[in-house]
């Protein structure tokens, strides 16, 4: 049972560090949405402001979704897709250095992708399927 809480605790800690930091880089980006010419990365050809919205979306809405443990498995797909998009297109030029933050990210967003949320979320706390305490 002791093991159990360990994991728990470990996949809270990941859920509020990631998602708090994350939310960090997405908060800025918010009044860049409402420039009077959007200055983004375009890696879909769908126009800076749409790629802007998506990134903001996912490092604000989403970010806030990982943090308080709702719908965690959802949530992390559009960010692990926004860490790989700053890894590789808007960082592709760049010195590894300068990819390893996003990278990092990823890793986090898909290990909560995995195992989701924990019992220690809204999602583990509403889960009606019972709970294998390995």
């Amino acid at each position: 049972m002791k093991k159990s809480i360990e994991k728990h605790i470990a996949l809270l800690i990941l859920r509020l560090g990631s998602g708090a930091l994350i939310l960090t880089h997405g908060i800025p980006k918010i009044n860049r949405l409402f420039a009077d010419e959007v200055k983004f990365s375009d890696p879909f050809g769908l126009g800076p402001t749409v790629s802007l919205a998506m990134a903001t979306f996912a490092e604000v809405i989403c970010a806030a979704l990982v943090i308080v443990g709702f719908k965690v498995r959802l949530a992390t797909i559009p960010l692990m897709a926004t860490m790989l998009t700053a890894a590789f297109y808007a960082h592709a030029d760049d010195p590894f250095g300068r990819k390893e933050l996003p990278l990092m990210f990823f890793i986090c967003f898909l290990t909560l992708c995995i195992a989701g949320g924990g019992k220690f979320s809204i999602d583990g706390l509403t889960s009606k399927k019972p709970r294998l305490y390995v």
